[in-house]
């Protein structure tokens, strides 16, 4: 099994690119950065946790910079989003971050989908609330069309892009692209739609809910052996590692804490038990 990382990396954290040199050094195998551009003040959002919000949510780095540092240093890293906030994007502009990080890195980079949890900072975008996922299925058909080997025209309900000329491309026509978000038939349907996987966060209920999953996947067509379950910001211990190994997930990505160089690598030290 694969052990990745997630933090939020902020102005008051470890940098980038100290993170990505440990990591690689210690034989984590990846890093996956969160996305927020802004947090208003005036939230009507309840924290899904509980309590007050953390301040890192709105210290954030943002991922693709971060990624793109990470990347400078390294040489086998996994990188990747957890997640990309895709509907509060200009999906063309996207597309190029994406594919020009995936070429710098040598296709090292992994595209996490998500639809958001904050009214107002989606608001603040241009987002309508309710359609946002119509919205972030549209966007990734545009993305895709601009990653075609060939000019490719695409017209949705939400946006367009001409026949283009748009290089680089990812490795592989696209990146791996994983769905972030709690189950249910219409996020599974997502992923069946242009994803290669499911990133649930914490990792509960995968018992239940890979089965179905798995189904969907089958019903709509998909290589059974293709789909991907990584469970993300997981907390680990090693029993529930060697649960996850019986569901037949081969990546977990481990929860840092968004902390000072050494309170991160002390974390980093603790998880040293599960390479």
């Amino acid at each position: 099994m694969r052990i990745a990382t997630t933090i939020f990396l902020t102005d008051e954290t470890i940098t980038p690119v100290r993170l990505a040199l440990e990591l690689e050094q210690r034989g984590f195998a990846g890093l996956y950065l969160p996305e927020h551009t802004h947090i208003p003040v005036e939230r009507t959002t309840p924290y899904a946790a509980g309590g007050d919000l953390p301040p890192e949510y709105g210290r954030t780095l943002d991922p693709f910079v971060g990624l793109a540092q990470a990347a400078a240093v390294t040489d086998r890293l996994l990188l990747g989003t957890g997640i990309t906030l895709v509907a509060q994007h200009d999906p063309i502009g996207l597309a190029k971050r994406i594919a020009t990080l995936d070429h710098v890195s040598g296709g090292r980079f992994t595209l996490g989908v998500g639809f958001g949890w904050n009214v107002e900072e989606a608001a603040d975008h241009g987002v309508e609330w309710a359609t946002r996922r119509d919205l972030v299925l549209d966007r990734m058909r545009l993305m895709r069309a601009l990653w075609a080997p060939e000019p490719t025209a695409y017209e949705g309900e939400y946006g367009s892009v001409r026949a283009s000329f748009a290089y680089p491309k990812p490795a592989g026509g696209a990146p791996r692209t994983l769905v972030g978000g709690a189950a249910g038939p219409q996020l599974f349907t997502h992923i069946t739609q242009y994803a290669d996987g499911w990133m649930p966060i914490g990792g509960r209920g995968l018992t239940e809910s890979v089965p179905v999953l798995r189904d969907v996947w089958e019903s709509a067509g998909r290589d059974p052996k293709a789909l991907q379950v990584v469970p993300y910001a997981v907390l680990p211990s090693p029993g529930k590692l060697a649960h996850y190994a019986e569901q037949g997930i081969e990546e977990v990505v481990l929860q840092l804490p968004p902390g000072s160089e050494l309170e991160v690598l002390r974390v980093l030290d603790d998880y040293a038990q599960y390479l």
